[in-house]
C-alpha cells in the first residue's frame, strides 16, 4: 500500500520537484495526498485526514516547520516527519521532535527512498511512543545510510567548518548540526573545553602543556580512547581541572 504523503512548502516549485521525485519512489511506493504552504493549512489538513508521513520544510512565514513538528506530536495519529530543507544546521533540533530524517536540498530520489523507507517502517513498528526512537543516540546520515550512535560512546565532539565531527574510540563519523544545541542538549555529557569542542566528561584524563602551531603554548585534554589531544581554551581551563577532580 502507498505511503500517504503531505508535502508543506511556501515555495511551489519545491513542492512540484517533490512531487516529481516521489513519482518516482517505488520503494516505497508514495502518494501525495495534499500539500500546504504554511503550517496553520498543514494542522487543518491533518485534522480532516490521516497521513503516513509529512514532508516539512523549515524555514516559512508564520511557525516554521520545527514548530509544525512539535504540534504534530501533540495530535492524535500524526504523521511521521520529514524535513527536507536548504538549511542544515536544524539537524539536531529536528531528532528532538522525533524527525525520522532530515533531507538536504537538492533531494536526491534514492535519499528519499530511504527516508520513506525508515517512515514506513515506523507505520510497521506502531505509532508514536511505540516506534525506536532513542533520544539518548545521535543520528547520522552518511554514504546513503543511517546510524545510531549511542551518546555513551561519544569522546568528542569537535565543530568542522558547518558540520560536527563525532569520534568515538572507533570510528569518526560527521554530523549536519551545531556545537552549541548539543551542549545544551547533553550538560551532564560533555563539558565545552573550547569555542569548538566538547568532550565527554567520563574519558577524561589529564590536562598538560600543549603546542598549537596557531594559539601557541596552551593546554590540552587528554581522553581515554582518543589518540590525539584536544586544545583547550584559557577561559575553559578552570572546568577542566574541576572535571580532573582539581
Amino acid at each position: 500500500m502507498s505511503l500517504r504523503v503531505l508535502i508543506v512548502d511556501d515555495e511551489p516549485l519545491a513542492r512540484a520537484r517533490l512531487r516529481t521525485l516521489l513519482a518516482d519512489c517505488h520503494a516505497p511506493e508514495a502518494l501525495v495526498a495534499a500539500e500546504a504552504d504554511n503550517a496553520a493549512r498543514a494542522i487543518a489538513l491533518v485534522r480532516q485526514q490521516p497521513f503516513d508521513v509529512a514532508l516539512l520544510d523549515i524555514h516559512m512565514p508564520g511557525a516554521d516547520g520545527l514548530q509544525l513538528a512539535t504540534a504534530l506530536r501533540a495530535m492524535a495519529d500524526p504523521p511521521w516527519v520529514v524535513f527536507v530543507t536548504a538549511h542544515a544546521e536544524h539537524a539536531v533540533q529536528a531528532f528532538e521532535v522525533e524527525a525520522v530524517d532530515y533531507l538536504t536540498k537538492p533531494v536526491r530520489r534514492e535519499r528519499l527512498e530511504a527516508a520513506l523507507r525508515k517512515a514506513e517502517r515506523m507505520r510497521e513498528f506502531g505509532r508514536r511512543g511505540t516506534a525506536d526512537y532513542d533520544p539518548e543516540c545521535l543520528l547520522i546520515t552518511e554514504r546513503g545510510r543511517t546510524l545510531r550512535v549511542p551518546v555513551t560512546e561519544v569522546l568528542y565532539l569537535k565543530a568542522e567548518l558547518k558540520y560536527v565531527t563525532v569520534r568515538t574510540a572507533g570510528a569518526s563519523h560527521v554530523l549536519d548540526g551545531s556545537l552549541n544545541q548539543l551542549e545544551e542538549r547533553y550538560p551532564e555529557r560533555f563539558l565545552r573545553v573550547h569555542r569548538n569542542a566538547l568532550v565527554a566528561r567520563h574519558a577524561i584524563r589529564a590536562l598538560e602543556r600543549h603546542h598549537d602551531s596557531e594559539e601557541g603554548e596552551g593546554w590540552a585534554v587528554r581522553l581515554a580512547g582518543a589518540d590525539e589531544p584536544l586544545a583547550v581554551s584559557r577561559r575553559q581551563l578552570a572546568a577542566v581541572r574541576e572535571a580532573l577532580g582539581g
